[in-house]
């Protein structure tokens, strides 16, 4: 029965390489069907000028010796390879692929690996701040995925670093709406915009550019005495910033009025 399955085995590859390879027959032997690694290197000599071909000899590996450890390197090969590939349909694919390897090896010494490239095929398909920003934010989420279920491991320091740049990009984008909102006197709309910045993303490079955004949408919008914390706030924090000396005259402005509403009074 062992040497009828093996036979079978050698023929279906056959078979599917036949019809993989534009009809070209590849031949394999008893004895490579019958090895995990053999059948693993196989399909790794073909993965960067045949892909299509690799997987072939890939998932018959995986479907072979389901339990293997060239089970797990072939379903990351395969991942991989549509990962490299680099468009959105391969990257979708590539996403699936290292779910699956994440599902049926939990335990395994790649699964952070797998985790954090599920997070690098939104990553690498970001767009700039002032377009949609789904993909970054699919990112984001993976991302801190990585953390919380591998904190240990190395991809949790990757994470970390992609998180941070992850934020920026969404605190830039926030930012331009709350400026856009801004130059068209809707205050209210601005001020909403740039306060999630100051909850969402604390360590935004760009911090007193918002608080003057702030600071100036509620002093515009006749609410003066809040636009106080936000223009010291800059000044204290950020003395060499070009709004400085901008928040500065407001708050002089402010001090003003204060002082000659008292002195009418």
């Amino acid at each position: 029965m062992k040497k009828q399955k093996l036979i079978l085995t050698a023929l279906f590859l056959i078979i599917m390489i036949g019809f993989g390879c534009g009809g070209k027959k590849v031949e394999i032997s008893p004895n490579i069907s019958s090895s995990d690694e053999e059948l693993f290197k196989l399909g790794e000599q073909f993965l960067k000028k045949n892909p299509e071909k690799a997987r072939l000899y890939l998932r018959q590996v995986i479907d072979s010796f389901p339990k293997s450890f060239y089970a797990q390197q072939a379903k990351l090969a395969i991942a991989d390879s549509y990962f490299e590939k680099g468009d959105e349909g391969n990257m979708i694919l590539a996403a699936s692929e290292y779910r699956d390897f994440i599902s049926g090896f939990p335990y395994s010494p790649s699964a952070p690996y797998a985790r954090y490239q599920i997070a690098m095929t939104y990553y690498k398909k970001v767009l700039k701040p002032g377009r949609d920003q789904t993909k970054t934010i699919l990112a984001l989420a993976e991302f801190k995925n990585v953390i919380t279920n591998y904190p240990t491991s190395e991809q949790a320091t990757l994470a970390r670093e992609k998180i941070l740049d992850c934020e920026e990009r969404l605190a830039a984008h926030t930012l331009g709406i709350g400026e856009v909102y801004y130059k068209m006197k809707a205050f209210k709309a601005a001020v909403s915009r740039l306060k999630d910045i100051l909850t969402g993303y604390p360590n935004f490079s760009k911090m007193d550019e918002v608080y003057f955004y702030l600071g100036d949408s509620f002093y515009r919008w006749n609410q003066k005495e809040q636009s106080v914390p936000y223009f010291t706030k800059l000044v204290s924090d950020f003395p060499q910033s070009k709004y400085a000396k901008k928040a500065q005259k407001k708050l002089k402005e402010i001090e003003k009025k204060g002082k000659n509403n008292t002195n009418k009074k």
